[in-house]
């Protein structure tokens, strides 16, 4: 399954430089604001070490990692929601998203304007939450609008419901919560679901500090203030330096590490949002060892070994018949798939198992 993650945040945060680290799609970056006019889109790989381990026990046989879709979407300025700057558009470009990534100005730099004009990660991030939960309420508005005007006349039963729900929420958002912080149950969700309202989507904060911030990010007042705000409604936080990414993506890979020792990082800092943009997703990866490649891919916690099958292929999961299913720790420790078969680490399960983060599989159908 393919996932799209939104690079959102004031103009000259970092967006397009964190883009351009990402995906090596080669986005513009320039120091004024609305440089991004059109969404950028690129693909980024998802590190996984597992797969890694697996693929070396197959000489020759490439590793396909699962990726994320990432899209720059053009700086947010207060008035969004009313159209100014570049608004309307990129309220319509957070819309088609799955989750959103946003980024937020954590650094220091005279040579860099702020169109706030001082350094305030939380005051930043207010302002875009605010532009988003304004727009969320003229949705909102038009449904309880909807909901009332049926509701005089012979209406479907989950209208009254409906209407509950979305004054409910309309109540959270106006007084500054996300939707996604308003702890709303599965089927209050479910009532509000073709809203595809824009604080309803998953963040986490990217919080783009200088090169000289990163051995003492625990200390910095700038990521705590970040931090402290996020633990609120229990969003991940991730420091990364954008420029120092940028660079790194430029390099050999045999040139990498020595650059990372130099930064004390053990590992690029955009390994980390592209598992974050996977972990608040609830997504989860499995194996496949095929005669031309090892591949991870992606599915939904919980989801049924046919389901799962059917991301490979739709005639995977319509002709299922069972899964040979092993752990990536066992196959990696015993070294081959016969190994574990003798040593009872292989199992046959059928359409009720639940595929498991990890799993390496192989699918036998019939159509």
């Amino acid at each position: 399954m393919g996932i799209s993650c939104g690079i959102v945040g004031l103009p000259n945060v970092g967006k397009s430089t964190l883009f351009n680290a990402l995906s090596a799609a080669g986005a513009e970056v320039a120091n004024y604001p609305f440089c991004t006019v059109q969404p950028n889109l690129g693909v980024a790989q998802v590190p996984d070490q597992r797969l890694d381990a697996v693929v070396a026990l197959f000489v020759g046989k490439p590793a396909v990692h699962a990726t994320v879709n990432f899209v720059d979407i053009a700086g947010l300025v207060r008035g969004a929601s009313k159209g100014e700057g570049l608004g309307n558009q990129f309220l319509a470009n957070i819309r088609e998203t799955d989750a959103i990534a946003h980024v937020v100005r954590c650094f220091e730099d005279p040579n860099v304007v702020h169109v706030e004009g001082r350094i305030d990660p939380v005051s930043d991030v207010l302002t875009v939450d605010t532009e988003l939960c304004l727009k969320d309420m003229e949705s909102v508005g038009k449904r309880i609008d909807k909901a009332r005007t049926a509701l005089k006349g012979p209406a479907p039963k989950e209208e009254k419901a409906t209407l509950a729900v979305c004054e409910r929420v309309q109540a959270g958002l106006d007084a500054g919560t996300p939707v996604r912080a308003q702890g709303l149950s599965s089927d209050e969700l479910v009532l509000i679901h073709d809203l595809f309202l824009l604080t309803q989507k998953r963040v986490f904060y990217v919080a783009n500090v200088a090169e000289k911030q990163l051995a003492n990010l625990d200390r910095d007042a700038h990521v705590a203030a970040l931090r402290a705000h996020a633990a609120k409604e229990g969003a991940p936080v991730v420091p990364i330096c954008a420029g120092a990414e940028a660079e790194i993506a430029t390099l050999d890979a045999a040139d990498r590490p020595a650059f990372l020792e130099t930064l004390g990082l053990k590992e690029p800092g955009l390994a980390a949002v592209a598992r974050t943009a996977y972990q608040i997703l609830d997504l989860i990866t499995f194996f496949t060892v095929g005669e031309h490649e090892c591949r991870a891919w992606t599915v939904k916690r919980g989801t049924h070994a046919p389901q799962a099958a059917g991301v490979i292929h739709t005639d995977f999961e319509r002709g299922f018949i069972k899964a040979e299913v092993v752990r990536w720790e066992d196959l990696v420790k015993l070294g081959s798939e016969a190994a574990c078969r003798q040593h009872a680490k292989l199992a046959m399960e059928g359409k009720d198992y639940v595929v498991r983060d990890g799993d390496v599989i192989h699918f036998k159908f019939n159509v």
